[in-house]
């Protein structure tokens, strides 16, 4: 009786689809969202520190923060040596998280609307929302997203489907890249996680 539950078993978790076995492109965005709406909606008793400490463990699973920095530093990342990358990839995620606990820091009625998924280049999959306000137009979001590991990772967000977050980034850190290196974009991206988590 044993051996039959256990090969029943192995039949019906054999035949499940892979979006059940796995999180769908759709299903990591929309917990990401509902993640920010809560934090939002503590955002009165929640200061900065606290509200990354709750995103935390949520942003570091849904991004892919590496791959993000390495093509933001381009060659300057191939170059680096590990305990360089090291460095750059934690001030990068730091300032990251930050930013969205500095950005999400109260709530008025918004919501998030997860409207469809499309196929992007390069094997990646495009997951469109936006952000709904009360009081003002409604924000188009775009999340490029890839597989790691077998799990759907953000790569990029896109503003109104056009404005890359990642492209942003490039342009800002290739000035500071060309001067003095991952070590110096490091301590410039520590500075400013500093300033936002100032009172």
């Amino acid at each position: 009786m044993g051996l039959l539950r256990a090969l029943l078993f192995l039949i019906v978790v054999g035949s499940l689809p892979v979006a059940a076995q796995t999180a769908s492109p759709t299903g990591v965005i929309e917990k990401l969202h509902e993640k920010l709406i809560e934090i939002m909606k503590q955002g009165n008793r929640l200061d900065v520190a606290a509200r990354y400490q709750e995103l935390q463990p949520i942003l570091e699973s849904t991004f892919d923060f590496e791959r993000m920095i390495a093509a933001a530093a381009g060659s300057f990342w191939t170059q680096a040596s590990e305990a360089q990358r090291k460095q750059l990839l934690d001030a990068f995620s730091r300032l990251s998280i930050t930013t969205y606990a500095a950005r999400f820091n109260s709530w008025t009625g918004e919501s998030f609307e997860t409207l469809g998924t499309r196929e992007g280049p390069r094997d990646t999959v495009l997951v469109d929302t936006r952000l709904n306000r009360p009081n003002d137009p409604a924000v188009p979001i775009t999340y490029v997203m890839m597989q790691t590991d077998g799990q759907w990772r953000i790569v990029d967000v896109l503003l109104d489907r056009s404005i890359s977050e990642l492209a942003v980034r490039r342009s800002e850190y290739s000035q500071v890249l060309r001067s003095g290196g991952t070590e110096k974009l490091a301590q410039v991206l520590d500075q400013k996680t500093a300033e936002l988590r100032a009172p």
